[in-house]
């Protein structure tokens, strides 16, 4: 199978499977931010058609988009020590994973069920959750939140990828994964796309992600896949669209101000620690779920 490679991009520019997948993981990226773009275009082509376009939906969208800026500083300096550091590391691993063609289809599965585990754990921890509250932020669904990143996405990405690097994958396999698993996700924050039938059953969809973008009780803390959603039916965090989600935080962030996106959990988290009476409080509210009160120890 590796000799496929060389028919996907000119023999001069692959010479091993670590360069193919080193120039397809940028393509899909370069690729991804125009179909994204021409995808939210329709979206707002839609809205108007609809009339649901109003001053408050396009700034919701604008201010999604602008969390881009700082995300994408952040992630230059995060991505170049996460490369330094896993090339690095991975000099002094001495069990190797074969670099083949076929084994990077293994190390996309383990990136899957490892953004599973991430994305569980960035709803169930509050230190975490101060990143991850970003996304979730917005009243709307749309293409643009798909974007919608904190500035700390990527440190928590970097962390959380280290075990399949000690497991001896190589370190482009591991970065290619984790952006095709990012990549992905573009298409499903979106209302204009129903239910898919049999494809429900395996991957993440529209359906899926509208639901786990839901603040409603019934909604919450389900469907963490990212790629496929076999791993939310085998831990039990699956649930289906039964009705269109109330989207947004269960403590609604209704400005549109970028600053009061990428902060707002941060302020009450410092009230919250501010008001803690122990060292054992404190701790708690850091690392127990976002809605754990002190009366509940």
């Amino acid at each position: 199978m590796e000799s496929f490679i060389y028919y996907l991009l000119p023999a001069q520019e692959v010479t091993s499977v670590i360069d193919f997948f080193e120039q397809f993981s940028i393509s899909v990226y370069d690729w991804i931010l125009v179909f994204a773009v021409a995808f939210l275009m329709l979206e707002l082509l839609n809205d108007t058609f609809t009339k649901r376009f109003t001053t408050g939906r396009f700034l919701e969208t604008l201010s999604s988009l602008i969390t881009q800026i700082p995300f994408y500083f952040s992630e230059v300096i995060v991505f170049s020590l996460a490369v330094y550091g896993y090339f690095t590391l991975y000099e002094f691993i001495p069990w190797k994973m074969p670099v083949t063609f076929e084994m990077f289809f293994v190390v996309l599965f383990l990136a899957d069920f490892t953004y599973y585990v991430e994305h569980f754990l960035l709803h169930k921890v509050r230190l975490l959750w101060l990143a991850h509250s970003v996304h979730h932020s917005s009243s709307m669904m749309n293409t643009a939140t798909a974007f919608r990143f904190s500035l700390f996405d990527p440190v928590v990405s970097a962390v959380f990828h280290l075990p399949l690097l000690l497991l001896g994958f190589h370190p482009i396999f591991i970065f290619a994964a984790e952006i095709l698993v990012q990549a992905y996700q573009f298409w499903i924050h979106n209302e204009i796309i129903g239910k898919l039938g049999v494809l429900e059953k395996v991957l993440n969809t529209p359906s899926h992600h509208r639901v786990h973008h839901g603040s409603d009780k019934q909604y919450l803390d389900k469907n963490f896949g990212g790629i496929l959603i076999i791993f939310d039916r085998i831990f039990g965090t699956f649930q289906k669209e039964e009705k269109i989600p109330t989207y947004g935080l269960t403590t609604p962030m209704t400005s549109k101000n970028p600053f009061t996106v990428q902060f707002y959990e941060f302020g009450k988290l410092f009230s919250a620690l501010r008001q803690a009476k122990t060292v054992r409080q404190k701790i708690n509210h850091l690392l127990k779920t976002p809605d754990w009160r002190p009366e509940a120890d």
